[in-house]
C-alpha cells in the first residue's frame, strides 16, 4: 500500500493593537491609492500616446508621487506593499493581454471614501457622527443595497484612524437619539415620521420649521456632539479623543452642520444613506 501525502491547512487570526490597526488601515488606503493612480496613468498614456507602461515605469511614477505634497501621506507607510500593488497591476494587465481576464478596474468607491475622510479630518478639529446599527438596518430589504453602497462601516473606520493620526476629535452620538424626529430649531418631537418623508415640517405652530430631513437630523446630531465637548463625558454621546485622554469642558465655537452625499459611477445619489454624517469647524 502506497502511503499518500496528507496536506493540512491552518488558519491564523491576529488581534492588532489600536495603533497597529490604524497603521494597517493607512497602508491599505495607500495601496488602493497607488493602484488607482497607476491605472489612471496607464489609461492616459495609452489614450494620449498610444503606448503602454510596465512595472518599471509605474515604480518610477511612485517615487515622484511620494515626493509631491499632495501625496505626502504615501511616505508614512512601508514602500513594500505599495510596490507590490504595482506588481499585481502588472500581472493583471498581463492576464488581460493574454485574454485570461478582464481589463483592470478602479476601486472608485474606496478611493472616494479616502479622499472625503481626509478632507473632513484636515479641515475640521471636531467631527460628529451618529452610531448607526448597520447590521440591523441592512435587514430592511428596501434599504440594504443603498446602505451597502454607502460603506458606512468603512467610512467610520477611516474617520477613526485618521482622527487619531491627525490629532482630531471624533464624537459618536448615541444611536437612540431621535435625530430625524426632533425639530432642530425648537426641540419639538414628531410622533411619527415616515421613511419616505424627505422634508421635515415642525408640528409646533409657533415654530413652523421646514427643512430637508437629513439637514435637520444633522443639526440635531451636531448639537448633541457639541454638548459633549462642552460638558465632558457625562453626556450620552461617545467620545473618542486622541491618545485616549478624558474629555474636558470647552467653550463653544462657531460650527457648521451638513450631510454628505456620495454618487459613484453609474450609481444614484446616496445622500439619504449618508444621513447624519455631521462635521463641525472650530
Amino acid at each position: 500500500m502506497t502511503e499518500g501525502v496528507v496536506k493540512r491547512a491552518f488558519k491564523y487570526r491576529f488581534h492588532p493593537t489600536d495603533e497597529q490597526a490604524a497603521q494597517l488601515l493607512r497602508t491599505f488606503g495607500c495601496v488602493r491609492k497607488v493602484y488607482n493612480l497607476a491605472l489612471a496613468e496607464r489609461d492616459r498614456v495609452w489614450r494620449d500616446e498610444q503606448r503602454g507602461l510596465r512595472y518599471g515605469d509605474t515604480s518610477a511614477l511612485l517615487t515622484r508621487w511620494k515626493q509631491a505634497d499632495e501625496y505626502a501621506y504615501l511616505r508614512e507607510v512601508s514602500c513594500v506593499p505599495l510596490q507590490q500593488a504595482l506588481r499585481h497591476q502588472q500581472a493583471a494587465f498581463a492576464g488581460f493581454f493574454a485574454k485570461r481576464s478582464k481589463y483592470p478596474r478602479f476601486n472608485r468607491r474606496r478611493d472616494l471614501l479616502h479622499r472625503l475622510t481626509t478632507r473632513l479630518v484636515r479641515d475640521n478639529q471636531t467631527i460628529v457622527i451618529e452610531d448607526l446599527a448597520v447590521r440591523n438596518m441592512v435587514r430592511n430589504h428596501s434599504l440594504a443595497r443603498a446602505i451597502s453602497d454607502a460603506s458606512w462601516a468603512e467610512f467610520r473606520s477611516l474617520l477613526e484612524y485618521k482622527c487619531q493620526w491627525y490629532g482630531r476629535e471624533l464624537v459618536v452620538v448615541d444611536r437612540w437619539l431621535p435625530s430625524s424626529k426632533l425639530c432642530s430649531a425648537c426641540g419639538t418631537a414628531k410622533a411619527h415620521l415616515a421613511l419616505n418623508e424627505r422634508t421635515f415640517r415642525c408640528d409646533n405652530p409657533a415654530c413652523g420649521l421646514v427643512l430637508d430631513r437629513d439637514v435637520n437630523a444633522a443639526r440635531n446630531i451636531l448639537a448633541a456632539g457639541l454638548a459633549v465637548t462642552v460638558c465632558g463625558d457625562g453626556g450620552r454621546p461617545q467620545r473618542n479623543s486622541p491618545g485616549g485622554q478624558r474629555s474636558t469642558k470647552r467653550k463653544t465655537q462657531p460650527v457648521m452642520a451638513g450631510t454628505l452625499g456620495l454618487a459613484g459611477p453609474g450609481q444614484g445619489q446616496t445622500a439619504n444613506s449618508w444621513k447624519a454624517m455631521v462635521f463641525s469647524t472650530w
